[in-house]
């Protein structure tokens, strides 16, 4: 699988309860880092809400999640909400639902149910978006061998990322991981092309 599902932009959804209101946000992130800017921005931004949940998921294989429950009962929140991610098979996905406490208590299945209706909610508002899983790749070749090189560029329409031309030229270029292979293959027949070495 060299295809990933994620979200194009941020998006919101709502959801209330017993008169308890959950504020949900889809939000694409990248990295660790990304999730934690963002956590902490909903948390500036929504201060006097009484708890700040989230969960998320990064990588194309999906394998770095983690969900926080931020006060609810372990496992109300944070599980519920990475359950929506999974089963929607999204990744490179946060998303933080907001609770501001409306006097009733909503019981552990009651906050499960809650906290999974306000992530569909969110996810249900988000458009989303196929990506590709991409591999750089960048090589060097005398420049005679120009049109051999530009021939497989045009057949497998990597992305150019640079490319420099001289009597030694240069490029590098961006290709999906399932033409990966196809492609080394194709320029490994280039003459005079080589691959620099890795540090």
């Amino acid at each position: 699988m060299d295809t990933f599902k994620t979200v194009k932009e941020t998006a919101k959804g709502l959801f209330t309860e017993k008169k308890s209101k959950f504020i949900s946000f889809a939000i694409p992130v990248q990295t660790v880092d990304d999730v934690k800017a963002e956590v902490e921005k909903y948390r500036k931004e929504y201060y006097d809400a009484r708890h700040v949940c989230w969960a998320y998921m990064l990588g194309a294989e999906r394998n770095e999640f983690r969900a926080n429950d931020d006060g609810e009962p372990s496992g109300t929140a944070g599980k519920p909400i990475l359950g929506q991610i999974n089963s929607n098979e999204l990744t490179d996905i946060l998303i933080i639902v907001i609770r501001y406490f409306g006097g009733v208590k909503l019981g552990t299945s009651g906050l499960i149910v809650a906290y999974k209706e306000a992530a569909i909610e969110a996810i249900a508002a988000a458009e989303i978006i196929e990506k590709t899983v991409d591999i750089d790749i960048s090589f060097q070749f005398e420049y005679p061998f120009m049109n051999d090189v530009m021939k497989i560029v045009k057949d497998l329409e990597p992305t150019i990322l640079g490319q420099q031309y001289d009597m030694d030229c240069s490029m590098s270029l961006r290709i999906r991981k399932g033409l990966y292979d196809q492609l080394i293959s194709r320029l490994e027949k280039v003459e005079s092309l080589h691959f620099p070495k890795e540090d």
